[in-house]
C-alpha cells in the first residue's frame, strides 16, 4: 500500500475555534486533535497526493502567524489498523447507529435494538460520522422521524452527501432521494457505502455536481452538512427545492455563525423549529411555511 500524506497543524489554545474553522472548511472528512506544547496540534490524512495539495494550500491560505505547519507521511497500513482497533460506534438520536463492516456483522458485539444500522467503510478522504456536524443532522433526522413528521413517501436531497451517511440514513427510514457532491471520490464512496447498505438506486441516487444537477423542485427534506459561507450563498436555491410542507436541516455551523444562518433562511420565508449544539457546533432545523409543524 502507498504512504498516506498528511499534514500537522499547531496553533496556540487561544485560537482553537480558528483551526476548527479552517479544518470545517479545508478538511470536513475530519482529522485528529490534542493538547501538545501548551497549544492544539491537529493531524490531517489525505488518501492521495492531488488531495493533500488542495488540503495544505487551503490550510495554509487560512493560517495566522503563530500557526506551525508540518507535512508528514505515514503508512496506509497503520492508518486502517488504527481504525480498526480505536473506531467507536456513534450513535446518534434514538434512530441511528453507525458501525464499520466488521463490527456490523450478525457476530458483532454491538448492540442496535431498535436503531438503525448505518455502516460506513473508513476512509482517509471522508467523514465516518464521529464528527459532531453529522451527529447533530443525524439527531435532527431522528427527532423529525419520531415525532411522525418524515417517513416513506418524502423525497429528500442529501446536498454535499460525501460518505452518503445522511442519505443512506434518510433512505433507512424509508424516504427516498438523492446525494450530490463536486467530487468524484465522494460520489464513488458514497456508492460503495449505498451498497454495503443494502440500499437500492432508486432509493438513493447519488449525482456528481451541486445544485446545478438538482433540477427538482418537490423535497420534503433537505439535508445540506457543509459551511456556513455555501449555505449563505446558496440560500434562495435551498430554499426554492423544498416544498412548503418540507424540512430543512443545516450543519457544518460553529455556534457562533449560526446566527447569520438563521435570519438568512428565515428572510426565505422558513421558520426555524430548533437549534441543536454539540460542543462548538451547531444544527439548524428549519420548516416551510406549509407545515404548520410544532417543534420536531
Amino acid at each position: 500500500m502507498a504512504d498516506l500524506r498528511g499534514l500537522e497543524i499547531w496553533v496556540p489554545v487561544d485560537e482553537g475555534e480558528l483551526l476548527h474553522a479552517a479544518l470545517a472548511r479545508h478538511a470536513p472528512h475530519g482529522w485528529e486533535e490534542e493538547e501538545k506544547e501548551g497549544g492544539l496540534l491537529a493531524r490531517v490524512y489525505a488518501s492521495s497526493e492531488d488531495a493533500a495539495l488542495i488540503v495544505e494550500s487551503g490550510l495554509m491560505a487560512s493560517a495566522s502567524k503563530t500557526w506551525i505547519l508540518r507535512p508528514f507521511t505515514a503508512p496506509e497500513r497503520d492508518w486502517l489498523s488504527a481504525w480498526k482497533e480505536f473506531f467507536t460506534p456513534v450513535r446518534a438520536g434514538r434512530r441511528f447507529l453507525i458501525l464499520p463492516p466488521w463490527l456490523a456483522g450478525r457476530d458483532s458485539p454491538v448492540r442496535a435494538g431498535r436503531r438503525n444500522i448505518i455502516v460506513i467503510e473508513p476512509k482517509t478522504a471522508f467523514g465516518t460520522g464521529h464528527h459532531a456536524s453529522t451527529v447533530l443532522c443525524l439527531r435532527a433526522i431522528s427527532d423529525l422521524a419520531d415525532a411522525g413528521l418524515i417517513g416513506p413517501g418524502r423525497r429528500f436531497l442529501d446536498l454535499g452527501t460525501g460518505s452518503g451517511i445522511l442519505g443512506l440514513g434518510a433512505a433507512l427510514l424509508g424516504l427516498r432521494g438523492l446525494g450530490v457532491d463536486p467530487d468524484p471520490a465522494a460520489v464513488e464512496n458514497a456508492l460503495e457505502n449505498r451498497h454495503l447498505n443494502r440500499v437500492s438506486g432508486e432509493d438513493f441516487q447519488a449525482r456528481l455536481g451541486s445544485l446545478e444537477v438538482v433540477p427538482e423542485k418537490d423535497f420534503g427534506l433537505i439535508l445540506a452538512n457543509i459551511l456556513a459561507e455555501p449555505l449563505l450563498e446558496m440560500a434562495g436555491e435551498i430554499a426554492a427545492r423544498l416544498r412548503p410542507e418540507g424540512f430543512l436541516v443545516l450543519s457544518g455551523l460553529l455556534r457562533s455563525q449560526a446566527g447569520k444562518v438563521v435570519l438568512e433562511y428565515r428572510s426565505q420565508g422558513l421558520r426555524l423549529l430548533k437549534r441543536l449544539g454539540r460542543g462548538e457546533w451547531a444544527a439548524l432545523l428549519f420548516a416551510g411555511n406549509g407545515t404548520g409543524a410544532g417543534r420536531a
